[in-house]
């Protein structure tokens, strides 16, 4: 989740360093603003609603996968004790069902982790147009020419910062 999260970051810092370089270069820079995307984001009453409820489910279902690899670790453990003394039909039977359920298995946890992926970049991309449209606000009612994530630039000054606002105002807009 984080990952994506920082993906999505990193997009919208390129366009903003994009935007950036072009208002230098024509000369129209002035006052501009800095933002912790992230921290404003994860810093939202809505995220941390959304995430508590992600996580929840990710745990249940971690729990889930937790119990089923240790049946399958089960029954290759009872057929690696049993297999001298099994009828090689049998022990064979046994093998295929093993291989067969921990195919099963892989393919189910593979499953698993592509919808947890699948959810969580839903709910950052919608938090994230959110958020767009809050630094928008933000940036026209202090009449800023741009607003910048922090993690484009090696200075700001404090007073610049718009992580805190940007949360703020995100929360009372989205209540």
């Amino acid at each position: 989740m984080k990952k994506f999260v920082e993906w999505m970051v990193w997009i919208l810092v390129i366009i903003l360093i994009m935007n950036a370089s072009l208002a230098w270069s024509a000369g129209s820079v002035g006052r501009v603003g800095f933002i912790n995307l992230e921290k404003a984001v994860a810093g939202t009453r809505e995220w941390k609603k959304e995430f508590a409820s992600f996580k929840t489910q990710f745990q249940k279902e971690r729990k889930l996968i937790t119990v089923k690899e240790k049946q399958i670790k089960g029954m290759f453990e009872e057929i690696k004790k049993q297999g001298f003394v099994l009828d090689p039909k049998l022990k064979a039977e046994k093998e295929e069902k093993f291989l067969n359920q921990k195919k099963d298995f892989e393919r189910y946890v593979q499953d698993k982790n592509e919808e947890f992926s699948r959810k969580e970049k839903a709910i950052t991309e919608k938090m994230l147009k959110k958020m767009v449209k809050i630094l928008r606000k933000i940036g026209k009612e202090k009449k800023l020419n741009m607003i910048m994530d922090q993690k484009a630039v090696i200075y700001y000054a404090p007073e610049n910062d718009l992580t805190d606002l940007a949360t703020k105002t995100y929360d009372r807009v989205n209540k």
